[in-house]
């Protein structure tokens, strides 16, 4: 939304046509323009004598892999993690599906969908899975159809594609039916009808499709044993669906002397055919095989809903709660047997897999994925953010790095366990952050105009101050570490000396001379000066002992910097794509070797280009898997990584540079 307004506060004319970058021998300068404004960036002395616009930049040696992926959707997605026969647990988040061997700590991916993924079935032979996603939209503006695709869990190899034009908004339920060797697929759409239909999925024909409702529809699935039933559930129903002929008829589910509650939230199947329900009001209800009916109620399962139904193995079955956070198993005449909690961090329950022997695989609403059986509790296998996620950084020389997110939780990561070394919940919504440049702490920027530090080790709170009432978008350590800069969306830098290893800050002033919002901000080597570049496409210069900008081009135009965070300037401006508005890309970084440089972009997409990136559009290596805007990169302190995250889809990718 804050993306959207940016755009709209620039009021800037729309160019005709996207103006061509010009280089001024004479000045030494390329002036490159942004919806029509120029934008003028100083070669060095150098470089003027031998610098063409005509050059074109060489694509880089190097690639990304993804590597790892950090964080799940369990916010508002349901029935979406699965234990395959391979030992790895399935589930997804932003346009990835996830497949994570817990025991040997490595990931697969799935990178066929282009947009977000909203749910998952696994075909009874357990190698075949399908997934479903929302409608995406392409750099030019162009619409991807939601759609399904039915692929191999082994090879990874997508096999059919259903539903190209057939789906509305996005496929948000999908089944594989257990009779007829699961050759049929069901899938309920997000049209305002909830449009169910029945699929042929090997011949990718559909052979039914009915209007479900115009509630909303929570869950779909083919009843195990009744050929030819389809059940599905949602905002104040239950239906019990029978294909017949390319026709599909419904008979409602009567609740008759039993609680009719707001939602059916899951349904599950029991070995002799009876369908379970789990709802809103916390009731567990057993409707007979092949009726309509409840035939058994355990009223009051739970307080607050039942978020998923798990039938294991030996017939037992396991409910998880949503306000109550508890795991119950119920015995196969519902009598109640063991229960256990999840930790209130982790926040309510959204789906249940059964692991190995006596162990359960749980998602979490706050997009945590936990293992453990009833017997010992549940401990956190995946963390995630849980809302739109823009702070990033990397520390100068462990394998460790910091977000920090809309949802006030500020993690330290370690990229060899893939855990948080600590997570810490701070009062006010967090946007930036940078390290030491000793690494011992680490400085934390928010959306109120507070800033605070904390300790590398152990995350205590070292110290907090307030600059203005607006975001802090960027926050940086001097490379001496004797400054700190602080950004802001009020158009100042404030500007702090650190002393004691980054314990005591005492304010120089306030750097003024922005019209717009601070963006981005890069220190020179020696510590001296500064750049930052503006909502308004400017780019400025400035020396920190003193507040005041530097005017002098001669002296900007050869400075040597530590960093490449400025998305304008003349060593980095062919990230820049062609018609480009300007907003298009939200961050930048450049290896420690300056090599590479990484771009992060509103289409989902990383970039890698090489670096220097000084020739009008650039070719890169594009990397797909994020599905909102791309909103910060970083390379780890020895250039083996690189990490995205995704504003928006609250994942945090880890690619390997290979």
């Amino acid at each position: 939304m804050r993306k959207q307004q940016e755009k709209m506060e620039r009021h800037l004319t729309e160019p005709d046509k996207a103006k061509e970058a010009v280089f001024n021998v004479e000045d030494g300068y390329v002036k490159m323009f942004l919806r029509g404004r120029p934008v003028t960036m100083y070669v060095p002395d150098s470089l003027v004598a031998s610098y063409s616009l005509e050059v074109k930049t060489e694509l880089p040696q190097q690639r990304l892999k993804l590597d790892w992926v950090y964080g799940y959707r369990g916010r508002d997605c349901r029935s979406n993690l699965y234990l395959l026969p391979t030992g790895e647990i399935v589930y997804f988040i932003a346009s990835v599906v996830v497949l994570y061997n817990v025991e040997e700590e490595h990931q697969r991916h799935y990178l066929g969908h282009n947009d977000d993924i909203k749910c998952i079935a696994v075909h009874p032979d357990m190698v075949t899975i399908a997934t479903g996603q929302v409608a995406g939209t392409c750099q030019d503006g162009k619409q991807l159809p939601p759609h399904v695709r039915v692929w191999d869990s082994v090879s990874l190899n997508t096999l059919h594609i259903l539903g190209m034009g057939a789906f509305d908004r996005a496929v948000t339920c999908v089944g594989f039916s257990k009779f007829n060797g699961g050759s049929y697929l069901c899938a309920v759409d997000d049209s305002n009808e909830h449009i169910l239909s029945i699929w042929d999925w090997q011949k990718e024909q559909k052979l039914a499709d009915v209007k479900c409702s115009n509630e909303s529809v929570l869950a779909t699935a083919f009843h195990p044993t009744e050929p030819n039933m389809v059940i599905t559930c949602g905002k104040s129903h239950i239906y019990f669906w029978t294909l017949e002929g390319g026709t599909l008829s419904k008979r409602q589910g009567i609740f008759e002397k039993h609680e009719k509650p707001k939602y059916v939230l899951c349904v599950a199947f029991t070995e002799n055919g009876d369908v379970l329900t789990g709802d809103s009001s916390g009731n567990l209800y057993i409707w007979g095989k092949g009726g309509n009916r409840i035939t058994h109620a355990v009223p009051g399962a739970h307080e607050g809903g039942i978020f998923s139904l798990c039938v294991l193995k030996n017939g037992t079955i396991v409910t998880g709660g949503g306000k109550d956070r508890k795991v119950i198993l119920w015995d196969r005449e519902y009598q109640k047997g063991q229960e256990n909690e999840v930790p209130e961090p982790f926040g309510p329950v959204r789906t249940i897999a059964e692991g190995k022997g006596e162990s359960l695989f749980v998602g979490t609403t706050r997009n945590s994925v936990l293992q453990g059986s009833l017997a010992s509790g549940f401990t956190s296998l995946v963390q995630g953010h849980i809302e739109e996620l823009w702070g990033l950084a990397t520390h100068p020389s462990l394998d460790q790095f910091l977000t920090c997110g809309q949802d006030r939780q500020v993690h330290l990561w370690s990229t060899a366990t893939h855990r948080p070394l600590w997570s810490k919940t701070i009062e006010d919504a967090a946007r930036s952050a940078g390290f030491h440049p000793t690494g011992s702490v680490v400085a934390v920027g928010t959306l109120s105009g507070r800033w605070l530090v904390l300790d590398t080790e152990t995350s205590d709170l070292i110290t907090i101050h307030t600059d203005g009432s607006e975001q802090i978008s960027v926050i940086s350590f001097s490379p001496d570490g004797n400054f700190l800069a602080v950004g802001s969306h009020d158009n100042f830098v404030y500007i702090y000396t650190v002393t004691e290893g980054g314990r005591k800050y005492s304010r120089v002033g306030r750097c003024s001379g922005h019209s717009s919002f601070i963006t981005h901000l890069d220190w020179s080597t020696d510590g001296s000066c500064f750049a930052t570049n503006s909502g308004d496409y400017e780019i400025l210069y400035w020396d920190p002992t003193i507040c005041k900008q530097i005017t002098s081009i001669e002296l900007a135009r050869n400075v040597e910097w530590a960093t490449a965070t400025c998305v304008l300037g003349f060593s980095v401006f062919g990230v820049w794509p062609e018609g480009s508005d300007g907003t298009d890309i939200n961050a930048i970084c450049r290896s420690h070797d300056a090599k590479l440089l990484a771009s992060a972009d509103d289409f989902g997409k990383v970039h890698l280009f090489s670096y220097p990136c000084n020739q009008p559009r650039a070719s890169s290596h594009k990397y797909s898997g994020h599905s909102s805007h791309v909103t910060n990169v970083a390379f780890l302190h020895d250039d083996s990584l690189l990490l995205s995250t995704g504003g928006k889809d609250t994942s945090v990718f880890q690619w390997r540079v290979i």
